[in-house]
């Protein structure tokens, strides 16, 4: 009986090593393509402006009342702070989130598809108090607003 089990899971661990494989081969995965859109540049800025030309290709958002970022006013733990942020912006073509007091401030950008409901859920780490930005996308100009977090054990280093 034992002999069977461990004969299927090798039946099962080979073919879809199998067909991984052929996936690849043929070109349908391809996790080249993916790492080269990586925005390492806008990972690494230090400041708001500078983070938002490498990765929007523009620096100046206006702030709008059509975003709402949802997020504890006092995290208990930096390590891991949930944070929602929606929009209603018509055309919204993605949304990023930025701690600012954060050693690297980016924390994390989705880009939209069309017809997409402008909303994005996540847990953050943050080092210390400070904003939570959330930057919105459409129609070639950026939006923002903001949200004071108070963090009373630091997550990232801290």
């Amino acid at each position: 009986m034992e002999t069977d089990v461990k004969r299927r899971i090798l039946l099962q661990g080979s073919l879809t090593a199998g067909a991984i494989g052929v996936a690849v081969a043929a070109g349908l995965l391809a996790p080249g393509r993916v790492l080269a859109a990586w925005p390492d540049k806008a990972f690494a800025a230090k400041g708001l402006p500078e983070m938002l030309q490498e990765l929007l290709g523009d620096s100046n958002a206006e702030e709008s009342n059509d975003i709402n970022i949802k997020a504890p006013d006092i995290a208990e733990n930096g390590a891991v702070v949930p944070v929602t942020v929606s929009t209603n912006i018509a055309g919204a073509e993605s949304i990023s989130v930025v701690a600012i007091n954060n050693p690297a401030p980016l924390v994390a950008s989705y880009n939209l598809g069309e017809g997409t409901e402008g909303f994005v859920s996540t847990r953050i780490k943050m080092g210390k108090s400070g904003d939570v930005v959330a930057v919105v996308k459409a129609g070639g100009k950026l939006y923002s607003a903001k949200k004071g977090v108070k963090v009373t054990i630091g997550g990232c280093g801290g």
